[in-house]
């Protein structure tokens, strides 16, 4: 990240600059000022850019922040809780169902005392599935223990960034400490923001290391258990001690606040109060809209309404006195909640400021609750006009008319219903006759035999034209060339990522058979399930009023990155052999969120989270071979496939379609272009993936039955290339063609040749 500095201020007793950048730029820049020891992450929009900015100052040496890039939330939250707990200092970003993921590893760190810092771009917790902004993420994060600190515009995202590592680290408080901003809102809108100029300034704030005197795993001297079994009683006395730190740190941040207000000259008061010493009517709002807010107060005090607004800058603990001081002369007040507790007649906030009144004995002040903003739905000055109309309607009426409601919804038109466009396909046009796939009693592999594929146009596409994918984008030529092969009906489940976003934006749906879609990681698991549901309602008698001609062909897509975060469901669907396919489209990287590295981008390859610089070179590491790991659970049938081989890939897909009707669980790979985060000619896609094969990147093989069979070998054919050939195609990676990069380079060549040598002894071998 490069951050413009503009001109230097001398507001506070610190040198400070003057910056215009983003939230997450904020985020990313407070913390290569701290320099933590260790950041464990997962790409999710929108707090990806957290570790975008991050990797880009690495690979430029700006910081030495050792970035680890997770298989998932899970483990991400997983890896800063045992770095967390080696005594250095920690940091993460996440968002929405991200969050939720590692929601389990949030109190283990809470309840055993290991500070850290966590930024939480809040995201709507799906589903069905909306990346934009609201706070119901942030909601679940109210009972695990960590204290939370709000963000209402990019300048807040630093300054609470590195007021939170001094809360976490103090030794009244000990804890992990949450930094919740506004996805998109706040996360991506740039605004001026005054930054320290010298990272020496903020270690004398924040300590340049962390308080010593604490145990951690890595003192040899003191040995210490992490994590015990613990009963009663003292289970409730641990509870006791995490609860007092929490109360605590209400104390401790106000310190802090007061001497951050003396370096920088801003100050962050627990609650922000706007023209409330005289208010009798008042809207509580949290981070963006809290700003917004402001201006209508004026506007309605312009016209002789006493109007306020209270925006809480901390959370957790609630300052439920100060809330209850701040309402004490106020008639009605509005408190918009941008989540619902469902069933709670309210929000989180709300409640909890009616329990506020009520412990301190306001029973005057009239309170109404609305939902607003969720899914990212804008706030306006206008809506902000509308909840200060409720509560001066109540003063009005001396009542409160309707306690709870949304606000901002629209009512339902029965004749806008989203109505079918597309009539199903028919199963006559579907099931052509033209594949044939018998087994061989002799060998035990399957005969295909396939037409030439112009015998195959008329069969009808299964994704409808009209999707909002990228130019060139190979997913869909690949999926529809898979899909030739497959006879009959099908239901189709895809995980999260380009594929399922660009086919499924409600009302349309570019899908003409049935589609499902579930949590990223869970997409193995959902369609066993429905499989197995399929078989037991078949069994039973219950599909005859169905016609089905032919019994469904189950099929998973994933692709970016599904196979990081979705191994282990996978994994466990293939060591339970449901009959279905599992086909992965590679694009070599997380494409939905920004082109972020998985673990199937190669070593040297640039990626939004692997840059190339001065210090570095692109990804560190080797690519994963999924085709392997699954050929490894002993899975009747896996196979690689490109559309730059149609007729190789068709036959597969024949292959696949049987033993996942008979035998049990099949899983493939196609390697597929991405232009846009390649860098590459829209037009060149199959050549690019061609010359991936040539190059024995990518070979092309099945493994049936435990025997590897290589189907198209560039050697024999005198057709290999050199890996650089296919390096040069790509803007991505031609920088490993360079003589500074040689090492890279070097490294993933023999890779390459590595894997190729051990699957040719593998196809020369029946028992390899």
């Amino acid at each position: 990240m490069a951050i413009e500095i503009n001109k230097e201020i001398s507001q506070g007793t610190v040198e400070q600059r003057i910056v215009y950048e983003s939230g997450n730029e904020m985020a990313a820049y407070a913390a290569h000022q701290i320099n933590y020891h260790i950041m464990g992450y997962f790409p999710i929009s929108p707090s990806t850019e957290v570790a975008q900015f991050l990797d880009l100052m690495k690979a430029n040496g700006q910081h030495d922040i050792k970035l680890i890039p997770a298989d998932g939330e899970h483990g991400s939250a997983g890896v800063c809780y045992g770095a967390s707990t080696a005594g250095g200092r920690v940091f993460n970003a996440t968002s929405a169902n991200g969050y939720l993921y590692m929601l389990e590893q949030m109190p283990v760190q809470s309840g055993t005392r290991f500070p850290m810092v966590m930024n939480l771009v809040c995201r709507s917790v799906s589903g069905p599935l909306d990346i934009h902004g609201d706070h119901s993420d942030l909601y679940y994060a109210l009972n695990t223990g960590w204290p939370i600190l709000m963000c209402r515009d990019p300048q807040a995202v630093y300054d609470m960034n590195i007021m939170a590592l001094k809360l976490a680290e103090d030794a009244a408080v000990r804890l992990p400490v949450l930094v919740a901003s506004d996805g998109y809102f706040t996360s991506h809108q740039k605004r001026r923001v005054q930054t320290f100029a010298n990272r020496e300034d903020v270690y004398a704030f924040v300590g340049e290391k962390p308080p010593t005197g604490f145990a951690d795993t890595l003192d040899r001297n003191r040995p210490i258990t992490v994590g015990p079994y613990m009963n009663e009683p003292d289970y409730i006395n641990n509870c006791y001690q995490q609860s007092m730190a929490m109360y605590n740190s209400e104390e401790v941040y106000d310190r802090i606040r007061q001497e951050y207000a003396v370096l920088t000259g801003r100050d962050y008061p627990i609650l922000d109060l706007y023209r409330m010493e005289d208010a009798e009517v008042a809207v509580f709002l949290m981070n963006s809209a809290s700003e917004i807010i402001k201006d209508v107060v004026d506007q309605l005090r312009a016209q002789g309404i006493k109007a306020g607004s209270i925006a809480p800058n901390m959370i957790r603990p609630f300052p439920q006195k100060a809330i209850a001081e701040a309402l004490k002369n106020v008639k009605a007040v509005t408190v918009g909640d941008r989540a619902d507790s469902y069933g709670g007649h309210g929000g989180n906030m709300v409640n909890e400021i009616k329990a506020a009144l009520f412990t301190h004995g306001n029973s005057s002040t009239m309170v109404i609750s609305r939902i607003y903003g969720l899914g990212g739905k804008d706030f306006y000055a206008e809506d902000g006009h509308n909840l200060f109309r409720f509560a001066i309607e109540a003063v009005e009426k001396g009542k409160v008319e309707v306690p709870f409601d949304y606000y901002g919804h629209t009512p339902g038109d029965p004749a806008k219903a989203p109505k079918r466009v597309l009539n199903p396909m028919k199963y006559e046009d579907l099931k052509t006759g033209l594949i044939t796939v018998t087994p061989d009693e002799a060998s035990g592999k399957l005969n295909v035999r396939i037409p030439p594929l112009r015998s195959l146009t008329k069969k009808p596409k299964r994704i409808a034209p009209g999707h909002g994918a990228c130019p060139g984008c190979g997913i869909f030529s690949g999926l529809e060339l898979f899909f030739k092969g497959i006879e009959g009906d099908i239901v189709a489940l895809f995980h999260t990522g380009c594929a399922m976003v660009v086919t499924t934006g409600y009302p349309y749906s570019a899908h003409k058979a049935t589609y499902i879609h579930n949590l990223f990681q869970n997409g193995a698991a959902t369609l066993s399930g429905v499989v197995e549901m399929f078989w037991e309602r078949k069994r039973r008698g219950e599909l005859d009023e169905y016609n089905l001609k032919d019994d469904f062909t189950f099929v998973m897509i994933t692709g970016d990155g599904g196979m990081d975060i979705g191994m282990g469901p996978a994994i466990g669907a293939a060591l339970r052999n449901h009959k279905m396919i599992i086909l992965e489209y590679d694009n070599e990287g997380y494409m939905n969120t920004g082109a972020q590295l998985s673990y199937s981008t190669p070593m040297g390859h640039r990626t939004s989270t692997s840059n190339v610089g001065s210090k570095q070179g692109g990804k560190v590491f080797h690519h994963k071979d999924t085709a392997q790991i699954m050929a490894a659970t002993h899975i009747p049938y896996v196979f690689t496939g490109s559309e730059a081989f149609p007729q190789d890939l068709v036959r597969k897909a024949a292959k696949a379609q049987w033993y996942a009707q008979n035998e049990g669980l099949v899983y493939g790979k196609i390697l597929i272009a991405c232009p846009l985060n390649w860098l590459s000619e829209d037009a060149e896609g199959s050549n690019i993936v061609g010359a991936a094969v040539d190059s024995c990147f990518f070979p092309l093989y099945e493994v049936e039955h435990g025997v590897t069979n290589i189907t198209y070998n560039p050697e024999d054919k005198s057709k290999k290339v050199p890996l650089s050939d296919w390096l040069k195609t790509m803007g991505k990676t031609k920088h490993l063609t360079r003589p500074e990069y040689e090492e890279s380079y070097k490294m993933f060549e023999g890779e390459v040749e590595r894997r190729w040598n051990m699957l040719k002894a593998k196809h020369e071998s029946p028992y390899l």
